[in-house]
């Protein structure tokens, strides 16, 4: 669980990202999933953007997203999700 002071520091930290994936028409499944760990391995934070055509709600897709790929859910503004998960090998986040 991260502190307020933690998704201070990692907002500030993805301000400047571009998110990498997009949850559409057919919403978050499983094979996202599966891409959102392999890329939040390297990355450790990383952005998800909902299209206006996704029929689910943003802050409903950003928890299941979490839960499903046990990262920590740090904000969801608008229609973009930031999600941050500490890397096993590629530890680059120092969180104060």
């Amino acid at each position: 669980m991260l502190t307020g002071k933690q998704k201070r520091f990692l907002r500030a930290e993805a301000h400047h990202l571009q998110p990498i994936f997009q949850v559409g028409k057919g919403g978050a499944n499983e094979h996202l999933v599966r891409h959102i760990n392999e890329a939040i391995e390297v990355r450790e934070l990383l952005k998800v953007s909902v299209l206006n055509n996704c029929l689910e709600d943003p802050k409903e897709v950003g928890q299941w997203l979490a839960d499903e790929t046990g990262a920590e859910l740090v904000q969801v503004i608008g229609k973009t999700i930031i999600l941050y998960k500490e890397s096993k090998e590629h530890k680059t986040i120092e969180l104060p």
